[in-house]
Formats: C-alpha cells, structure tokens, sequence
C-alpha cells in the first residue's frame, strides 16, 4: 500500500517536473533571441555611427579640395565641371549609403591625384604654404578615412558572420535583417595621374 502512495506521489511530481524543464527551456531560448538581438543593434548602432564619422571625414575631405582648387586656380584652369562635381559629392555625403560612399570615394580621389599633380607641375605652388598646408591636411583626413573605414569592415564582417552562422541565422531570418555592405575603397594614391593643363 506504501508503494502505491509512493508511486501515486511521484507520479504526481512528473508533470510538474516536465513543466519545470520546458519552462526553463522557454525562458534560456528568449533570453539567447533577447542576447543575439542586442547584439546584432548593437553592431548595426556601431556600422551607422562608423558611417557618419566616415561621412564627416569625407566632407571634410571635399571641403579641404575646394579650398585647394581655390588655390591652384591661379596656377591652373580648372574647368567649371570639376567645381560643379566637388559640391554635388558634398552634398551627396550626407545621405550616401555604403555604395554611394565608394563611388564618392573613387571620384574624390580622382580628383586629388588631379590636383596634387597640378602642384607637382608647377614648381612655386609646390612652395605655396597654404598648398602645403592643405595638401598635409588632405593627408590626415586620408588616415582618418582609412581608420574608419576599417572599423566598419570589421564591425559589418561581426555582424554578417553572426548574421550567417548558426543558430543566431534564425534571429537574424526572424527580423529580416539584410547583410552591411562592405567599403570598398581604393587604398591610396599611388602615382598622380598626368594631365596636360
């Protein structure tokens, strides 16, 4: 009869300990789904933050080319088309997304290795201090560029691995959540090109 009662006592345990189990289970995979999906805003936060001190520096980029073509134009007829593309780039900067901002990135090169090879070919305004000091400038917002730059990939490769992988790929289909795109930009300016003024 002890054995009845017994068995009648833990059979009436199973249930509640089954209970237990899946409400554990329940509560670990929200809090994995809560765990992965700060993660992955928290990496999209970083890409958009990246993204816009990127944009400031390309901006800033522009501006230093106009106060240089401001300065080489004396030496040098520019045509009205290179004024014209450097303020549409700088008005582009702002809202450009990942793929906008290469495509800016390859104009705005172009065009300083168009400038610096201006003041390669015309001796005293290689000795112009206030060419100097912008080309110096251009320089360090080239670093700046770079630094940046580096930081999104890495952060866009964070997210898209995390993105991709298993199981947090569920999180990722659940939300709809596109791939960042990488910047692609050219690495530096290795040679000015040659143009004939």
């Amino acid at each position: 009869m002890e054995e009845i009662g017994e068995a009648m006592a833990l059979g009436d345990l199973i249930p509640w300990i089954v209970g237990g189990i899946i409400v554990l289970v329940i509560v670990g995979l929200v809090l994995y789904f809560v765990g992965v999906y700060n993660r992955f805003f928290s990496l999209k936060n970083s890409s958009e933050a990246t993204l816009g001190q990127i944009r400031v520096a390309m901006k800033k980029r522009l501006d230093m080319i106009d106060q240089l073509l401001g300065a080489v134009k004396s030496y040098a007829s520019f045509e009205r088309e290179t004024f014209e593309k450097v303020t549409a780039m700088r008005a582009s900067v702002g809202s450009a997304g990942p793929g906008d901002l290469n495509q800016i990135e390859r104009e705005s090169r172009s065009l300083l290795g168009r400038l610096f090879a201006v003041a390669e070919n015309y001796p005293d305004l290689k000795t112009n201090a206030t060419v100097m000091n912008l080309m110096d400038a251009v320089r360090g917002v080239e670093d700046e560029i770079a630094r940046q730059r580096y930081t999104y990939n890495n952060i866009s490769q964070q997210f898209n691995t995390l993105r991709d992988v298993i199981p947090s790929n569920f999180v990722a289909r659940i939300l709809g959540l596109p791939k960042l795109e990488y910047l692609e930009f050219e690495e530096a300016i290795q040679t000015p090109p040659k143009i004939a003024f």
